[in-house]
């Protein structure tokens, strides 16, 4: 093997998070066939073949994902040493892209994100708010926030925090059809909920547990459309108690049922540590004083309880 450049690692792993030349050389503030000369000097003095260039794209091979663990170790021990060695902290620098489900990123993610960016001038962060599952080995984020622990890649999770989901329903629509205080008082309201073909995780279902009650429905295909159809008065709705501390016109019905979730987070081993949250539809019921019995629900992966989260 011939020696090689270890700058050309550098333009290696900017590739490899680009997954195209032109935002890579963009990223690196150079021209595209700069990057291309670097990438084909490596391959040249590795003899293998680092990339799959496709019309879409470059997709990393076999020797590419190899060799991308290794740079990004090497990438972490430089900015040690320039940290440390140097004798002064780094200042954060660079593109990350945020993928993340629309009500996550959209209520609690936007805002803190933003406050990042605005005490790191030379950071760009993207946040990409949107109901689907990201790929982080096919580079469609640097970061993944997930509803589900993730079963391939090499990845690593563990738990941060819990959060919890309940039905709120608006003053509007209250007024017009009756208080909720029971589970029993959902029958004949509305539940705004998923589109059933279009969930891209089962532990959305949140309906399965709750068609007992009601088999009326209005189907939004995202969280964001979810919370203005219940602010609205068209239904209640299973909503995220971080995003409707900013509504006050949402109330909380049938405070007996109750989705637990939990936060993890997840990074990819042997390189950076993005976050990662994976929340359960797992359905709770809470006794209430004058109901000593927790109220059972069922449904997918769904099951009842006396503690609350």
């Amino acid at each position: 093997m011939s020696a090689f450049d270890w700058d050309d690692l550098r333009f290696f792993l900017a590739v490899a998070r680009a997954g195209r030349l032109t935002v890579a050389a963009r990223r690196l503030e150079a021209d595209h066939t700069t990057v291309s000369r670097r990438i084909s000097a490596l391959e040249n003095a590795l003899k293998t073949k680092l990339f799959e260039r496709k019309p879409q794209g470059y997709a990393l091979t076999e020797q590419g994902e190899r060799l991308l663990a290794k740079a990004e170790s090497m990438e972490t021990q430089a900015l040690a040493v320039a940290s440390e060695v140097g004798g002064s902290d780094l200042a954060l620098s660079g593109t990350v892209r945020i993928g993340a489900p629309d009500g996550l990123g959209t209520y609690f993610l936007a805002p803190e994100l933003g406050a990042l960016a605005e005490q790191h001038p030379d950071l760009t962060l993207q946040l990409v708010a949107l109901p689907r599952t990201f790929s982080l080995s096919k580079r469609e984020a640097d970061i993944a926030i997930t509803l589900e622990q993730p079963t391939e890649g090499r990845l690593v999770s563990r738990k941060l925090t819990d959060y919890r989901l309940r039905l709120y329903a608006s003053k509007v629509y209250l007024d017009r059809h009756g208080p909720i205080a029971d589970p029993a008082d959902l029958a004949g309201k509305t539940i705004v909920s998923y589109v059933p073909d279009l969930l891209y995780s089962s532990a959305l279902d949140y309906f399965s547990g709750l068609e007992k009650y009601t088999s009326r429905r209005y189907e939004c295909a995202s969280v964001v459309a979810q919370l203005e159809a219940v602010r609205a008065g068209f239904g209640v709705g299973v909503l995220h108690d971080y995003a409707i501390r900013q509504f006050p016109e949402l109330q909380v019905v049938a405070p007996s049922l109750f989705f637990p979730a939990d936060l993890l987070d997840r990074h990819a081993r042997g390189g950076a540590q993005p976050a990662s949250c994976r929340g359960g539809a797992r359905v709770h019921s809470r006794a209430r004083q004058s109901q000593p019995d927790p109220v059972p629900v069922t449904g997918v992966g769904l099951h009842g309880t006396g503690e609350t989260v």
